[in-house]
């Protein structure tokens, strides 16, 4: 027996299990809206900034961020909740959900923390965060934390600029998420 067969012998191999990482936990930023309706869009506003303190690429109008999943955060833009979005979420143990309200009653800027909620028993045209969660626990068994962030619109006529106080709460959005996530785990950013 020479020596490098003697040495194999008396190290113990190490299970690959007891030297992987601890997996981080992954975040899912969905902005959801219609960018050719002015502040109905301004989830798309706050995913680009987003994107951009991640040294990433801006979405561009036509894109949705689906092609380019699998960071520890990842960012997607669409126009509406749907069942398919079930595939995608089921790989995330936090998800935000951003969007624009019509509400003066619940602030300019409304966060909260988001439960699955009881699916309807008839058909809808529109999904809620709540009720796509609610199907995401019922049909995968997952049950990842929800939380919203939505912001006043004050403009949603037919083209594509924001009114400068949905620009300017945008911002405010973004900062927002930023420290959510990293008080969830995420790092810190910028």
């Amino acid at each position: 027996m020479d020596k490098a067969e003697a040495m194999r012998k008396t190290v113990p191999e190490v299970p690959l299990a007891c030297t992987s990482q601890p997996s981080l936990p992954r975040a899912l930023i969905v902005g959801y809206g219609n960018i050719d309706r002015a502040d109905d869009g301004i989830a798309f506003e706050v995913i680009n900034t987003l994107r951009r303190h991640q040294s990433r690429a801006p979405l561009g109008d036509e894109d949705t961020g689906l092609e380019a999943l699998g960071t520890e955060i990842d960012t997607v833009f669409l126009s509406q909740l749907t069942p398919e979005l079930l595939e995608t979420l089921r790989d995330y143990d936090h998800i935000i959900f951003v969007d624009a309200h019509v509400y003066p009653d619940i602030g300019t800027l409304h966060c909260r923390d988001i439960l699955p909620e009881g699916a309807p028993s008839i058909l809808i045209h529109h999904l809620t965060p709540e009720i796509l969660l609610a199907f995401l626990k019922a049909l995968y068994g997952r049950d990842p934390l929800g939380h919203l962030v939505s912001l006043r619109g004050y403009d949603f006529d037919f083209h594509r600029h924001l009114s400068a106080k949905a620009k300017r709460w945008s911002k405010q959005a973004v900062q927002y998420i930023e420290q959510w996530l990293s008080a969830h785990g995420h790092g810190e950013w910028r």
